[in-house]
C-alpha cells in the first residue's frame, strides 16, 4: 500500500502504467477472440482499470477505463469496427461504465481510508514520542526540585543554630522557594498562557525561576517581538527555557557573583525563528561536546528542539550560548 501511495505521487507514472494495462488489456482480449463466447467486449478491461486505479490513482483509472469503454465498443460490440450504437450497444455501455464507476469509487475509497489511517500512526507516533519525552523532563524536573528542596533544607540548618526565630525564618524562605516552583511547573503547563506573547510569558518564567533559586545578583533580560505560539510549541520552548536558564543558574556563575542571562526570540524569515539564551558567566567546559554528553538534561533539550523542527546548538561566547532554530 505504501509503494503504491509513493508511485501515485509521481504525475505522469498513473498514465503510463495505464497505457500499458489498456495495451496488454487490448492485446488479451484480441487473444481470446473467437474463444469467449459472444457477450464478454469488457472481459480484459475490467483488471486494467482496477489496477491502474490502485496504483497510478483515480484519474488515471477514469482514463484507462474511457480508453477502454471505447476500444471495446468499436472492437468488440456489435456492429463492429464502428462506434453505432443500438439498444444491445447501449444496454452493455451503460453497464460497463456502472461497473467501472463503483470500481473507482470502492478504490478511491480504500486508498483515503489507507492514507487518513497512515497519517494517524504518524500522529500517534509522534505524540507517543513527545509523551515520553515530557515524562523524561517531569521526572527530570521533580528530582532536579527534590535535590533543591534538600540543598536548600541543608543550607538553613547550618544557618539556624540554637535560635527558634531563625528556625521560624529558615522554614519560611524554604516554604516559599517550594511554593515559586509549583508556581512554575503551573505556568509551564496552563493552556492558558497560549494568549501571552512568548516575550511577556518568557519574562515571567525566568522571574520565578530567578525567585525559586534565590539567584539575587543575576538578572535576566528578554528581548521578542509580539509572537504566540499554539500550546504545544510554547510548552516546549518553555521547557528548553527553563532547562537552560536553570543550568545557567547553577553553573554559570560562582556564588555571589553578579552576572545576566539575556534571552532573545528572533523571526529568521516567514518559517524559521530562533531562540537564544545567552548567559555571562564561566561558559562551557573545553572538553565539551554535546553529542557525547550522558546528561539526561541534554538528552531531554534534544528531543525537546526535535518537537519543534529545531536544532539546538551550543557555544562559549562570551560565557555560554544556547541557540534553537526552529519551526515557526
Amino acid at each position: 500500500m505504501k509503494s503504491a501511495e509513493r508511485l501515485r505521487r509521481h504525475p505522469w507514472f498513473g498514465y503510463v502504467f495505464g497505457a500499458v494495462a489498456f495495451s496488454l488489456a487490448l492485446s488479451a482480449r484480441f487473444g481470446l477472440e473467437g474463444t469467449l463466447p459472444p457477450g464478454y467486449p469488457f472481459l480484459t478491461f475490467f483488471p486494467a482499470v482496477i489496477l491502474t486505479t490502485f496504483v497510478g490513482g483515480v484519474r488515471a483509472g477514469i482514463v484507462c477505463a474511457v480508453v477502454g469503454g471505447l476500444a471495446s465498443w468499436y472492437w468488440f460490440i456489435p456492429p463492429f469496427d464502428s462506434f453505432a450504437v443500438d439498444g444491445a450497444a447501449a444496454l452493455a455501455l451503460i453497464f460497463y461504465a456502472f461497473i467501472v464507476g463503483i470500481d473507482i469509487l470502492l478504490i478511491h475509497l480504500m486508498n483515503e481510508s489507507a492514507a487518513r489511517l497512515e497519517h494517524e500512526r504518524g500522529l500517534t507516533a509522534g505524540l507517543n514520542k513527545q509523551l515520553r519525552t515530557m515524562f523524561q523532563e517531569l521526572q527530570h524536573r521533580v528530582a532536579n526540585n527534590m535535590m533543591f528542596v534538600a540543598g536548600l533544607l541543608a543550607l538553613q540548618k547550618r544557618k539556624v543554630g540554637g535560635d527558634p526565630e531563625a528556625a521560624r525564618t529558615a522554614l519560611e524562605d524554604a516554604q516559599n522557594r517550594v511554593m515559586v516552583m509549583s508556581r512554575i511547573h503551573r505556568r509551564l503547563y496552563d493552556p492558558s498562557a497560549v494568549n501571552i506573547p512568548a516575550g511577556r510569558y518568557f519574562q515571567e518564567l525566568c522571574a520565578d525561576l530567578l525567585d525559586a533559586t534565590g539567584a539575587k545578583n543575576v538578572v535576566c533580560l528578554v528581548d521578542a517581538p509580539a509572537i504566540s505560539f499554539d500550546v504545544t510549541r510554547l510548552v516546549t520552548l518553555s521547557l528548553i527555557v527553563t532547562e537552560v536558564v536553570t543550568n545557567s543558574l547553577k553553573h554559570a556563575f560562582a556564588e555571589g557573583q553578579k552576572g545576566s542571562i539575556a534571552i532573545t526570540l528572533e523571526r529568521l524569515d516567514q518559517e524559521t525563528c530562533a531562540l537564544n539564551i545567552q548567559d555571562d558567566g564561566r561558559g562551557l567546559p573545553a572538553d565539551f561536546d554535546p553529542g557525547n554528553s550522558k546528561s539526561l538534561g541534554f538528552k531531554i533539550m534534544q528531543s525537546l528542539a526535535e518537537q519543534v523542527q529545531g536544532k539546538i546548538s551550543y557555544a562559549t561566547v562570551a560565557g555560554t550560548r544556547v541557540r534553537l532554530v526552529f519551526a515557526a
